[in-house]
């Protein structure tokens, strides 16, 4: 095995470009677990860690630009505010150490249905940004995850960064594993309520071949809280409209049984986590409401 350690992003992407099957690594967080118990062996790794800008972030007017080697504590103690859904599922992974090391761009480059961090990049919607000698590209989050752990680069393209919206409304994230720590989830949910285009996205994960949404339950409790004039009266939602939006996000997942639990257990998972994600959201909502027209 050969170790490539560019010092710049051009040296990295020129690696890349002659040696396609080099295997990034900045946290290893992931890579370094299947070398270990030699589950991969890969002819070259290409070690990102000297290209300073890969853990850089910018927040922006309407966006948070995060370089793909931003750490998940870096999201937890900086990017609560504009990225709260992300930095709720930074909260769970694993442990301090590893939060410190891994990033959101390793977790989109493994592209592991169990990742943490998907479900809350689908709910809060954006782009990855993939570069390569060739040029730079903006693939949207909802088309990245093509298979299991397979995503929709090239060979020879580099995730750079991520492009998130910030956060317009409450958003929430929520994992079940087999404990409090150090665990693969069993399953995970994010939602992410967004008042300026009064729509709702989610996000589930270890729940199907890939991360996915829940897209009839996103369209059923859009029009549901538009038709019923809740975005405007702030009113609680219905338990009658929180359990079809459990039922619908359910439905969405195509889960297998497996040592950490039953496609059955899944299913009932994601549905208990829709409807508590939800009422956590809303209750957010109505309470901001609330003390905008008090103010």
């Amino acid at each position: 095995m050969d170790f490539l350690r560019p010092a710049s992003w051009e040296e990295a992407l020129a690696a890349k470009a002659e040696h396609p099957t080099a295997v990034p690594i900045a946290g290893g967080t992931d890579v370094m677990v299947e070398i270990n118990f030699d589950h991969r062996r890969p002819a070259y790794l290409l070690d990102l860690n000297r290209i300073g800008d890969l853990s850089e972030w910018e927040v922006g007017e309407k966006t948070v630009r995060l370089g793909a080697s931003v750490s998940y504590t870096q999201i937890m103690e900086n990017l609560r505010a504009e990225l709260p859904g992300l930095a709720l599922a930074s909260h769970t992974v694993a442990s301090p150490q590893i939060r410190n090391r891994g990033g959101v761009g390793g977790n989109l480059g493994t592209a592991s249905p169990a990742g943490d961090a998907h479900p809350a990049l689908l709910a809060s919607g954006g782009e990855v940004e993939a570069e390569s000698v060739r040029g730079r590209r903006m693939i949207p989050v909802d088309d990245f995850y093509v298979g299991v752990k397979r995503n929709a680069l090239e060979p020879d393209e580099l995730i750079r960064s991520v492009h998130l919206p910030k956060a317009d409304g409450p958003q929430q994230f929520s994992k079940v594993g087999t404990r409090n720590a150090m665990v693969i989830a069993v399953c995970a949910f994010g939602i992410a309520l967004h008042p300026g285009s009064r729509t709702v996205r989610t996000g589930i994960g270890s729940a199907a071949p890939t991360p996915v949404r829940a897209r009839e339950a996103e369209d059923f409790l859009t029009a549901a809280l538009e038709e019923g004039g809740f975005w405007e009266s702030g009113k609680p939602v219905p338990p009658s409209v929180a359990k079809q939006f459990a039922q619908l996000a359910a439905g969405a997942c195509n889960p297998i049984d497996d040592v950490r639990g039953s496609a059955a257990y899944r299913r009932h998972a994601v549905g208990i986590m829709a409807r508590r994600t939800l009422g956590w959201t809303w209750e957010s909502y109505r309470g901001n409401e609330r003390s905008a027209q008090c103010a």
